[in-house]
C-alpha cells in the first residue's frame, strides 16, 4: 500500500499517462529509473531511495503485453528482481559469461495458447468400434 503523499508525488514525476497506466495494472503508483528491456519489449526499473519503497520492492518490471504473466521474465532478469544478482543481465558480466553457444532463446510458457505443445500419438486405437454389418437376404 502507498501513503497518499508518496502517490502523489510519484504520480509528479511519472506524469498523469503513466502513473494512470501503473495504478491499473500494478495497483501502485512506482517510479525509478529504468534499467534495462528484454527480448518481448518488457521494462525494467529500479528505485535507488530506500526510504520510499519496502524493502524487497525497489525492481520491477512493466510488461509489454496487457495479458502478462511471470513466464514472460527471462531466468537473467527474473534473478534481478529478485535480488539474486546485483547488477541488472546486460551490465553483469557473470551472467553474461554464463551464456553458452548452445542455449536456445528463452520462450515463455505457451500453455493455454494455440502454440502449446501437444502430443502426436504414432500408435493406433486400443479398440475398435462396432460396425455392425447387414447380410442380405437369400
Amino acid at each position: 500500500m502507498s501513503s497518499l503523499k508518496r502517490t502523489i508525488q510519484h504520480a509528479r514525476k511519472a506524469g498523469f499517462k503513466e502513473w494512470f497506466r501503473m495504478m491499473t495494472y500494478i495497483g501502485d503508483a512506482k517510479f525509478g529509473t529504468h534499467v534495462g528491456t528484454d527480448q518481448f519489449g518488457n521494462r525494467y526499473f529500479q528505485q535507488y531511495d530506500a526510504r520510499e519503497e519496502l524493502p524487497g520492492r525497489q525492481r520491477w518490471v512493466d510488461y509489454a503485453q496487457d495479458d502478462f504473466n511471470a513466464s514472460q521474465v527471462p531466468r537473467g532478469w527474473a534473478s534481478w528482481l529478485a535480488h539474486t544478482r546485483l547488477d541488472p543481465p546486460p551490465e553483469d558480466p557473470i551472467y553474461q559469461a554464463s551464456k553458452q553457444k548452445w542455449e536456445q532463446p528463452y520462450v515463455e510458457n505457451l500453455t493455454g495458447t494455440r502454440g502449446r505443445f501437444v502430443t502426436y500419438s504414432t500408435q493406433g486405437p486400443k479398440s475398435e468400434t462396432w460396425k455392425p454389418e447387414v447380410k442380405p437376404r437369400a
